[in-house]
């Protein structure tokens, strides 16, 4: 797996520590024709293709999903954006945060625990359960491909998910549950050599017997790896 990013966009280190095992991390300016022919080249050895960019951004430096598949035929896209697809608010830049507040969800937290100032859920719900949704559509999405053939495109916004969350209804009570201690989940994390130093992080939630689930990789630095498939830029096997 590789993971592209600019140089010149910012990546906050503590979600490139997060969100980085298993991943080797290269980047490309796409703002430049080296960049952009790099990427074409990357393509045509790809399997699948995920950003989480607005609509339309990779799609202005000639990256759409239908361009991707036109480079790589039989190619699975996925896309994830803040507001979604179409609408008023589809080209606007969102995180989870914003999109929380705007879903309600500080409000509903607030009025929950009763207080009158805005309050946060404890996590990105939001980021985690949209990346779950892309992925579970993206397993779909190669099923079918190995059934019917054919490339596929699987899109999903953070304010649908948000949106989806909030029609499940609340926890009776749930915000007296005690936020978990380091003690209270050692049983659940491993320390592995990375990138930045030695990292305690919360091993893979999969457990299979024939082949154990884990990350090989270490996160590291952006950066970090050639732009470049290992052992070529041929077809991935």
């Amino acid at each position: 797996m590789l993971l592209i990013t600019g140089p010149h966009l910012y990546n906050p280190q503590p979600l490139t520590i997060d969100t980085g095992r298993g991943k080797r991390s290269a980047q490309l300016d796409l703002r430049t024709d080296a960049g952009r022919a790099t990427l074409r080249a990357l393509l045509q050895g790809a399997d699948l293709f995920v950003q989480g960019y607005r609509p339309g951004a990779l799609a202005a430096h000639g990256f759409s999903a239908e361009a991707a598949a036109q480079l790589r035929p039989g190619i699975v896209c996925g896309s994830i954006c803040a507001w979604g697809f179409t609408g008023p608010w589809s080209a606007r830049r969102g995180f989870d945060s914003l999109v929380q507040t705007a879903s309600g969800f500080n409000t509903a937290e607030a009025e929950a625990a009763g207080e009158t100032k805005p309050k946060p859920l404890p996590v990105q719900a939001l980021d985690h359960a949209s990346g779950y949704l892309l992925a579970a559509g993206t397993l779909a999405a190669l099923y079918r491909r190995a059934t019917i053939g054919g490339s596929w495109h699987v899109q999903v916004s953070l304010a649908r998910t948000g949106h989806w969350i909030r029609s499940l209804g609340r926890t009776p009570n749930g915000l007296a549950c005690p936020p978990p201690t380091q003690a209270s989940i050692a049983d659940l994390t491993e320390t592995q050599t990375s990138g930045f130093g030695q990292l305690r992080s919360i091993r893979h939630a999969a457990t299979l017997s024939a082949t154990p689930a884990a990350w090989t990789r270490p996160s590291v630095p952006p950066g970090a790896d050639p732009p470049a498939w290992e052992g070529g830029m041929g077809p991935r096997k």
